[in-house]
């Protein structure tokens, strides 16, 4: 295989096109000019069409924690529901507590959804101000039922509505203000195949009210200052510039290959990879109305009752890599080895994943 570099099919972050790279490369501006602001005003209409939304697109000088600490520091006052279905979503709540919110956990099985029902009756008790959700739990390939979700949402208008969005925004279509959501974030290192460092994140008008009546908001991730310098298109302190052409010229590519094909794309590979496990006996962990469209995340014994094939997978990886400089991921956090994620997402097309599929299966023979 001709390539100069290890490719990376792990779930973040991914694989980086050298036309992205080049865009990174263009001549540094100040972020107080002109130069920057008509930049920042040219990306809002195709940020907010990406997200389906009326509502201003911020983009922060950050990974996507820094956005997920910020919600809940800007939004909550009285008590947070933070829905826990893997490593990120467990995380999250550590998140709440470690900034003095009072907060609580639903939690389900790594591998599990989080039900409609189970935050009806959550919030059912009255208790809570905020709810967080992660679409697409990275650690575990799960894709909560996100418009099902929001119809329950709907029930409670005084609790906000903060989604993470990292590793499906793009490519799975989320659309913002139809479903309530209050805020929705991502960071760009996964389905938008950009380097890590900038996340972007829409932020509803009553979100941005609540924030006004919440202490202790900070500077550097408060709603208020991201909204008092996006009407001046700026940002409120150093933004990445290169990563920002990086994000606009992405967002050419988007439109340009149009937003419903793009999804379709997405989901065409995630069948492909999906079918390439099926061939060889070998589960996804999640079941199947509740699979991620962006990555693949196979049961290697992360669940007692699976019966698919089992493989050695540190074997498996350190093959791909070192025959078909490719990487995938060894499972993350506690069912480390006993999964597997294969990512399927940002520029790849069905002739790359035909590729990753032969490797797969040239790496897989006498395992």
């Amino acid at each position: 295989m001709n390539r100069d570099h290890v490719k990376l099919f792990i779930p973040g972050p991914i694989e980086v096109s050298e036309k992205t790279f080049r865009a990174m490369g263009k001549p540094m501006i100040g972020h107080r000019g002109q130069g920057f602001q008509d930049l920042y005003a040219a990306m809002q209409p195709k940020l907010q069409q990406l997200l389906y939304t009326k509502n201003p697109v911020f983009l922060s000088t950050s990974s996507a924690w820094g956005v997920m600490e910020a919600a809940v520091r800007n939004l909550s006052v009285k008590r947070v529901l933070n829905c826990c279905c893997g490593a990120f979503s467990d995380k999250w709540n550590d998140v709440s507590l470690r900034c003095g919110k009072e907060a609580d956990a639903l939690k389900v099985a790594w591998g599990d959804p989080i039900l409609p029902e189970m935050i009806r009756e959550k919030l059912a008790m009255g208790r809570y101000d905020a709810m967080t959700l992660i679409h697409n739990e990275t650690s575990t390939g799960v894709m909560n039922p996100l418009s099902s979700i929001a119809e329950v949402m709907k029930q409670f208008p005084d609790v906000m509505f903060i989604v993470d969005s990292v590793s499906s925004m793009s490519g799975v279509k989320i659309e913002m203000d139809a479903l309530g959501i209050d805020v929705l974030l991502a960071g760009m290192q996964k389905a938008f195949a950009l380097p890590p460092g900038l996340a972007v994140f829409g932020v509803s008008a009553r979100a941005l009210k609540r924030a006004e009546s919440v202490p202790g908001r900070g500077y550097y991730f408060d709603f208020l200052e991201f909204k008092a310098n996006h009407d001046k298109n700026m940002t409120p302190s150093t933004p990445v510039i290169p990563l920002i052409y990086a994000l606009a010229a992405k967002l050419d590519d988007i439109f340009a290959e149009g937003l419903d094909a793009r999804f379709a794309r997405h989901q065409k590979l995630a069948g492909m990879v999906r079918g390439w496990g099926a061939r060889n006996g070998i589960e996804l962990l999640p079941a199947p109305a509740y699979q991620s469209i962006t990555l693949s995340c196979f049961d290697n014994g992360a669940r007692a009752s699976g019966k698919g094939r089992k493989i050695d997978v540190a074997k498996f990886q350190k093959t791909l890599k070192e025959r078909h400089k490719i990487l995938i991921d060894g499972g993350y956090g506690k069912i480390k080895g006993l999964s597997f994620r294969v990512a399927h997402m940002g520029d790849e097309t069905v002739e790359t994943i035909n590729e990753l599929i032969g490797a797969l299966d040239d790496s897989l023979k006498g395992l």
